[in-house]
């Protein structure tokens, strides 16, 4: 079964830096893109960013400059690094991947999500 695990969330003060990893595990045949997406209370989940399999990214222009998006495909993890943190990063983070067990298709799995909270 394969499951995405994260990890890094925490508290930090306004203009600190805080790095997030996933990491996906089980029997995985292929990952394509990676994700992370947030959910602020009352408010939708959002992307904040995305890595295909080849290194391309894309970010939400409320993010660019501050965070990069990184991962390592041999051992199936991605990372968020958030600089300059704003107390509206405040969210639960959730990772995401497009993922392909052994001898099945590919779909889409989320972890379980990490808070960030960025205080004032």
């Amino acid at each position: 079964q394969v499951q995405l695990v994260e990890s890094g969330g925490g508290l930090v003060q306004a203009g600190g830096s805080l790095r997030l990893s996933c990491a996906a595990s089980g029997r995985i045949f292929s990952v394509n893109n990676m994700g992370w997406y947030r959910q602020a209370p009352g408010k939708q989940r959002e992307l904040v960013a995305d890595i295909t399999k080849y290194g391309g990214t894309n970010y939400a222009e409320s993010v660019k400059g501050r965070f990069t998006i990184f991962r390592d495909n041999a051992k199936n993890t991605v990372h968020l690094q958030m600089n300059s943190l704003k107390p509206e990063d405040t969210a639960v983070y959730y990772c995401n991947a497009e993922i392909q067990a052994f001898l099945r298709p590919f779909s889409v799995y989320w972890g379980q999500g990490t808070q960030v909270t960025v205080s004032s």
